[in-house]
């Protein structure tokens, strides 16, 4: 297991019942919410405790208090029945189990107490998330209770291979964390490999996903996410088929995929409930778009600064005349653009929605009108920083288009430095390193880096359809079993 704070392993001491509640009392930092009923029947003394905020009444009256009044005798285990009930004597372990809800029972000159559930359940409903919402296709979402999550895995991946293990990170939170593999699909290596990553962590609190793709990630300075996040369950369960594993965090809604490859993050449910042509077509806009967020600006900026011959002469008159009476050059001009795009997105998000509605109308129009006839922007760099910003948000990870923007910056400043030739040596940098990034052993930028032959490349730039999908994709020399659910089928 993790490692956790250094506990000792007290025991209860079953001769005296008050003694017992007063070791819990003191393992818990005497809290007020831990509550203590003593029961005095059929001439035995016992103590029922819970946490009040956690555990919920009626399950404790119906399932321990009346079964306790109704036996005449026989040990607790005898009388209290639960699929789900546990017995300890060691105060860590009690200690653990009424955080998670439970309720514990102690009956005197016995030295393991019973723990019975009793966790109350609040949680919102199932629903689509906002941030990964699609056209065709499921509208249900992960939650924040793990247990929730898992029931949404399962339910679409009813097949006995599916996998979970538990584990508890934060010596301070004590975070309950799930990984879920397929069993008979995932690579055994790469199971073992995260397994052994993340009882290695070691850290105080594990609040979120996010602290756990920390802990994880091996290249820490990389400006591309080494992992996915996501909240829908049918893009989870695709990427388990494909011998990828899920991490779950307690308390949080998003799901940590991992391994991952470059062009995971531009595929989307979209792309296979629709026809292949359709879904094909869209991913390759997708694609388009990686290289216009980043390029779109400089590519500008280059233009107008040392290139302005590429252009043909009817534009180059109308960008010309744009740039008259601006005084900023073409990078700051480009800079100051991309920090208000920037502030108007935060400003959008932290916001309430019909607030949020009303900013992006007066940022899109009032300042865009406002700074072109104030001449400090041209028309040109309000639809250069307009179409950038689209092909970043084109991307169906959020957290890989901000990536693309922040990459958008040092690619303004080779342009403005040096030109087409800055932008050429800036893109050859950013691939150079995709082709080195790895993610648990596996290549960020597979199948061409390294390059792994025609078959590999099935669900790459195209969605092709299902029955040319077979298990000839397999590439077990990166480690990585590849398997649809398709992979019998045959066209008929």
């Amino acid at each position: 297991m993790p490692k956790q704070a250094a506990i000792p392993a007290v025991q209860l001491k079953p001769t005296d019942l008050e003694q017992q509640i007063v070791q819990i009392q003191q393992y818990m930092s005497h809290t007020e919410d831990l509550k203590v009923q003593k029961l005095s029947l059929h001439g035995h003394l016992y103590a029922v405790m819970h946490i009040e905020a956690l555990a919920m009444l009626e399950t404790i009256q119906t399932n321990v208090i009346e079964p306790l009044v109704t036996a005449n005798e026989g040990h607790l285990g005898q009388v209290l029945h639960s699929a789900e009930a546990k017995q300890s004597s060691n105060l860590v372990h009690i200690g653990q189990y009424l955080l998670d809800g439970y309720c514990l029972i102690i009956k005197e000159h016995e030295a393991a107490a019973m723990l019975l559930p009793a966790a109350q359940v609040h949680g919102r409903s199932i629903q689509e998330p906002k941030d990964e919402q699609v056209v065709k296709g499921s509208h249900d979402g992960f939650i924040e209770g793990i247990n929730t999550n898992l029931y949404l895995l399962r339910n679409r991946l009813k097949n006995p291979d599916l996998t979970v293990k538990y584990f508890r990170l934060g010596s301070l939170t004590n975070t309950r964390v799930a990984m879920v593999f397929m069993a008979h699909i995932a690579d055994p290596k790469l199971v073992a490999e995260c397994e052994k990553r993340l009882n290695a962590i070691d850290l105080e609190y594990l609040n979120s996903v996010g602290n756990l793709d920390e802990m994880l990630e091996e290249h820490p300075l990389s400006p591309f996410p080494q992992t996915l996040k996501t909240e829908r369950p049918d893009r989870a369960a695709s990427y388990l088929l494909e011998g990828k594993i899920a991490l779950m965090v307690d308390g949080t809604p998003s799901v940590l995929i991992l391994p991952i490859t470059f062009f995971s993050f531009y595929q989307s449910p979209d792309d296979y409930n629709s026809r292949w042509i359709t879904g094909s077509f869209f991913r390759v806009i997708r694609l388009i778009s990686f290289i216009l967020a980043i390029c779109l600006p400089a590519i500008y900026i280059a233009t107008v600064s040392y290139h302005s011959e590429v252009l043909p002469i009817g534009i180059l008159y109308s960008v010309k005349v744009s740039l008259t009476y601006v005084p900023l050059p073409p990078i700051l001009e480009a800079f100051v653009m991309q920090t208000i795009l920037e502030l108007l997105k935060e400003a959008a998000i932290r916001l309430p929605a019909p607030i949020a509605q009303t900013i992006g109308i007066v940022g899109g129009l009032v300042i865009g009108t406002a700074v072109v006839e104030a001449k400090l922007v041209s028309h040109t760099m309000i639809v250069v920083i307009g179409l950038t910003a689209i092909a970043s948000f084109v991307t169906p990870i959020n957290e890989f288009g901000t990536s693309l923007r922040i990459l958008g910056f040092p690619m303004m400043l080779a342009a403005a430095c040096f030109g087409f030739f800055g932008i050429a040596i800036i893109l050859m940098l950013i691939f150079i390193h995709l082709c080195k990034l790895e993610t648990l052993g596996i290549p960020y930028f597979a199948p061409f880096g390294p390059f792994h032959g025609k078959e590999n490349f099935k669900d790459v730039f195209l969605r092709l359809p299902l029955w040319m999908t077979n298990k000839s994709s397999q590439s077990p020399s990166y480690g990585l079993v590849k398997q649809t659910l398709f992979g019998r089928w045959k066209r008929p």
